[in-house]
């Protein structure tokens, strides 16, 4: 069996997944967020209880919203303050008496993507989340690439491009980033990001889905920030398919919804790609919510 949990600020999800990757169990408890050892003892509680159900040892994979130190494997998370700085992998392995997998939500949500049936012969997989932030993950044949810091798929904190600088134009905006830096994707190409840089060029804020409305509607200030938008997101995935060349790309999170996106980045791609290159496959997440928890599960397959 394969035991998958997506710990997020509000709620840990738990699935258990059969060896034909089939969901057969599934619990949403609080997550003790500001409790180490009861966070610790919750999972574990959770886990004891599938393995008797099930009567076997599940592999366990976890996915967070943060990153674990590849030097010390303490975690680096604001939405879980309880685990922030602790070694919750290692100290589940000790109470749990087996290997624990852990990784970044996005590459769990990216693997889970990954392991559909439509997608799973295919040899990398890049996940991108338009979501609250963006980010992704990328997996070559069937596994994450973390890296040698497991910052691998942190896309969202390179910075903008220089052509899509410029075609912003004069007034260009210069947001800053949680992470410390200036101008990085995370603020640009999020949902986030699709609402700041309306309100930057015309004064006003609007929620996503209601400038996305304005745009269906024919308003002129909504469809001229769809079309910079759709180019200026263009010229960046262009910049990270020249580098990546994925096979196929999975978009995730709230905006990924925006159907125009589909129809728009196969004609603007190809003027920013190398002559000798065509755009991949780009296609809307199948999973939603349930990725974090099937990705993580995925986490201990075996190929």
């Amino acid at each position: 069996m394969y035991y998958g949990f997506d710990v997020g600020g509000t709620k840990i999800e738990f699935g258990a997944f059969n060896e034909k990757l089939e969901r057969v169990a599934t619990e949403r408890v609080p997550t003790p967020s500001n409790d180490y050892d009861k966070l610790i003892d919750t999972i574990v509680s959770i886990i004891t209880a599938a393995d008797i159900k099930f009567g076997c040892e599940g592999s366990v994979g976890l996915g967070i919203p943060g990153i674990e130190d590849a030097r010390d494997g303490t975690v680096l998370t604001s939405n879980i303050p309880s685990a922030k700085g602790k070694t919750l992998r290692k100290d589940l392995e000790a109470k749990l008496g087996r290997s624990v997998s852990l990784d970044n939500d996005a590459n769990c949500f990216a693997l889970s993507e990954a392991w559909d049936d439509e997608h799973k012969d295919a040899p990398s997989v890049l996940g991108l989340i338009l979501g609250t932030g963006f980010g992704g993950g990328m997996i070559f044949n069937g596994k994450v690439f973390a890296g040698l810091n497991h910052v691998g798929g942190e896309l969202g904190h390179m910075r903008l491009p220089l052509d899509a600088w410029l075609y912003m134009g004069e007034q260009a905006p210069l947001f800053d980033c949680g992470c410390g830096q200036k101008g990085c994707m995370d603020n640009y190409l999020s949902g986030r990001g699709f609402e700041q840089i309306y309100a930057h060029y015309y004064g006003e804020k609007l929620k996503a889905i209601e400038i996305i409305e304005r745009n269906a509607a024919g308003d002129k200030k909504a469809q001229q920030h769809v079309d910079r938008f759709m180019e200026v997101l263009a010229m960046c995935l262009a910049n990270l398919f020249t580098g990546i060349d994925p096979h196929v790309v999975v978009l995730g999170g709230g905006l990924s919804n925006f159907e125009l996106i589909y129809d728009e980045l196969p004609k603007r791609l190809p003027k920013y790609l190398l002559s000798v290159s065509q755009a991949p496959k780009i296609v809307k997440a199948k999973h939603g919510d349930a990725g974090g928890v099937r990705g993580a599960a995925f986490l201990n397959i075996k190929q």
